[in-house]
This record gives structure tokens, sequence and C-alpha cells, in this order.
């Protein structure tokens, strides 16, 4: 599309929005005039649906009338509800997926299972900008196999005076690495920089030379399709309270390919994995279910669980292709205002990406600290990223517009 600079473009693209109904269905934030903010933050933390209190007020009216009861008529079956609907997000078999706990607990899970080093095959491959609680999780899996992360992480780092990984450099990488990579796991977006990784041909890459390959979805799920069974992945996981706007502390996603459904290796046990059909007979001896449901070991978080279902809901009415379409134009548009109107912004994020743009400005932090006194709502990550997210369900072009009139007087 030709963009243009004025406002009136900018009212022109909401009047064309397919998805602007949809903003009404969220509670959007206001400052303590009542004006409504810019908020720009649904990669940390998406708005609340408007229907969350009913799904909750539900559960709570079960619980308040049934008590235990309820958990036979209704709960003990509850996360199946949302099995369709993560399978369809992230292009998966129904048996493939499973939201239970929550994100870094679920990463340790997935890795007791698929990272069992040996003499030869001992490596971890991962970007070195990862979010940190992905490093945390990988060097103490690292260690407690007895191994030493100087040795056995594959840290992937852009070229000198750039700021993003080339795809060219990864899949060499692997290959370099090859018959000592036991895994890798990559975020499906890279939290810091919004880079959209190529997944299909990284698993392709990796499978080549026998390593397993696995994701961190949480930038990636509700952001872009996906379609982890057809790229081969061995698993995943991802939260659901970004894009996914299911609330603070929602439970996460886990992906695990149907070929390891019947798994006889490693893993943690829990009674939730156990065969549904015996189940309730409290057998000492262990029968998995043999799906993604296997890892699961604790009952569903019901309370967690109700605003996914209600946003959910949603996703499944809209569908990805056309979230994905408008936060393509959100980027976009936001883009090209930026170099239009700003020649001093750094915009680090390639076009290959989400909605999120990361940004680097001069004098990064008091900038920032101007946006949030004009009411807009996005983040600072150092040393020096501002990441600015319109979501595709509840931002408008017009406030694409207006943020970028306030970036530049930040910036004067």
């Amino acid at each position: 599309m030709n963009y243009e600079k004025s406002r009136n473009f900018a009212d022109f693209l909401d009047q064309q929005d397919g998805l602007s109904e949809y903003r009404e269905q969220f509670n959007y934030p206001k400052d303590s005039s009542g004006k409504e903010l810019i908020y720009f933050c649904g990669n940390s933390l998406g708005l609340q649906p408007k229907t969350v209190s009913s799904y909750l007020e539900k559960e709570l009216s079960v619980w308040a009338e049934k008590g235990v009861i309820g958990q036979e008529t209704r709960w003990i079956a509850f996360h199946e509800r949302l099995e369709k609907s993560t399978a369809k997000l992230v292009g998966a078999l129904p048996s493939e997926v499973v939201v239970m706990n929550a994100l870094t607990v679920n990463i340790h899970f997935l890795l007791v299972s698929f990272y069992q080093p040996n003499e030869k095959r001992y490596k971890i491959m991962i970007e070195k900008d990862a979010f940190p609680s992905d490093h945390y999780a990988i060097q103490s899996q690292i260690r407690f196999h007895g191994y030493d992360p100087e040795q056995a992480l594959v840290e992937l780092v852009p070229r000198k005076d750039e700021k993003i990984l080339r795809n060219d450099d990864i899949l060499s990488s692997i290959q370099d690495h090859g018959d000592q990579l036991s895994l890798i796991y990559l975020g499906g977006v890279n939290y810091y920089t919004g880079q959209a990784f190529d997944m299909g041909e990284i698993s392709k890459a990796g499978k080549a030379q026998g390593a397993i390959v696995g994701f961190n979805l949480a930038h990636s799920v509700g952001n872009l399709p996906l379609r982890l069974h057809d790229w081969d992945i061995d698993f995943s996981a991802w939260c659901t309270y970004k894009y996914l706007c299911a609330g603070p502390g929602s439970p996460s996603g886990v992906f695990i390919h149907e070929r390891h459904h019947d798994w006889d290796g490693p893993r943690f046990l829990g009674w939730w994995g156990h065969n549904k059909d015996s189940r309730f007979q409290m057998p000492s001896v262990f029968d998995p279910i043999l799906t993604s449901e296997g890892w699961q070991v604790s009952n569903a978080p019901v309370m967690g669980m109700a605003p996914l279902l209600a946003s959910m809901e949603i996703y499944d009415k809209v569908g990805m292709n056309a979230i994905r379409s408008k936060g393509k134009e959100l980027s976009s548009y936001m883009e090209y205002l930026i170099k239009e109107y700003i020649a001093e912004v750094d915009i680090i994020t390639p076009k290959a990406r989400g909605c999120q743009l990361s940004i680097v400005v001069p004098g990064g932090k008091d900038v920032f600290d101007y946006l949030s006194r004009q009411g807009v709502v996005c983040d600072w990550r150092n040393p020096d990223v501002i990441r600015v997210a319109p979501h595709p369900l509840f931002n408008t072009f017009t406030e694409v517009f207006e943020f970028v009139k306030i970036l530049k007087k930040a910036i004067a």
C-alpha cells in the first residue's frame, strides 16, 4: 500500500479496517482525566476482553453452588475446552497441544524430556539476546546434566555493527556445530529486536544435523500464523498473557509433536498426565496419556483458564490470517511515518516480524519517560530500545499517527 503522511489518511485506514469493531470488545485503559491512553504494550500484557468477568463469574458461581461437585461435572475436563482453539492457533493437531502451568515451568518440563546430552551431542543453540528466563532455564539444564555452559552453550550473535541475526548465519552455525548439537532452542520472535525467525527452515536444518528443535513462542502466538506440525518442530511453549490477552499469570500453552507421544524417555510425572480411564482409581504406577496431555502434572487452573477461554473465542471468530494482515499494516504504517517524520530514529526490527517495532532514539530513556507522561504505554529495554507493539484487535491507525507525533516532540 502507498501510505500518506496526513491525519486524514490515518482516519481513512481506520475506516477501511475490517477489525475495527473488536476494539469495543476490550476494556481500554484511561488516564486520571478519563482520556484513553495509547496502549502499545500488547507484547507484554494484552488488554482484558470485556467478556472475561462473565467467564470468571460462571466458574465462581459453580464453585459457590456445587463445591467439589463442580469438579466432577465441569472442571475435570476444563482444559480440554481449549484444545481445538489452541491447535488451530498454532497449526497443530489437537492431540499435540495442552494448556498447563506457566511458561518457564513448561520450558523446564520440556527440556527434561528433550535435552538429553551425551559425550558427543551436548550443545544447545540459543540467541545471545534471548529473553533472560530462557537463558536461566537453558544454563541450569546444562549444569543439571553435568556440563559447563561455557562449552555447551552456542549463542547466536549478529555480525559486527548489525542488530539482527541473518538467517544464513543461523543455518551456517547449525551446520558448523552439527554433530555436537543436541538441541536448538530459539524464540520464534525475538523479544528484544522483534525479529521473526524462519522456523520451518531452522527446523529442517536442525533435523538434517540430527538435533532436536524447539521454540519459545511467547512473542509469536497470537501475532503470527504458525504451522508447528508441518514445520516438524519437536516442541514449543508460549505464554497467553501477551497477544492472547488472557491476563497476568494466565497459563502457558505447550506443543509436542505427535511422533513423541508414545514417549518412553525421561519426563517429570504427575497424576494429571495419567490415563484418564484409570486416573481416579489412584494407581501407583504411571500410565501416560498418549498425547501432549501426558506431560501434565496437575489439574487445570480453572480461574486462570477462564479468561483465556474468553480471549480464544475472539481469536476463533477473527482468525489469524486477518489478525496477521492488520498487524503487518499497523507496523508498516508506523515504520513509514517514523522514517518520514523522524530521521533520528533507528528501527532495528527487520521486515520479518510481527506487529512489534523496536526503536533506538537519541536520549532513549528520557524519550521513553516523556512518552509515558504523554499517555503512551510501551516499554523500555536496556540498554537502548523502546518496544512498541500496536495490537490488531484493539489498536487503531490513528493511534499510530498520534504516537509518531508525540515521539517527534519527545525527541525534539
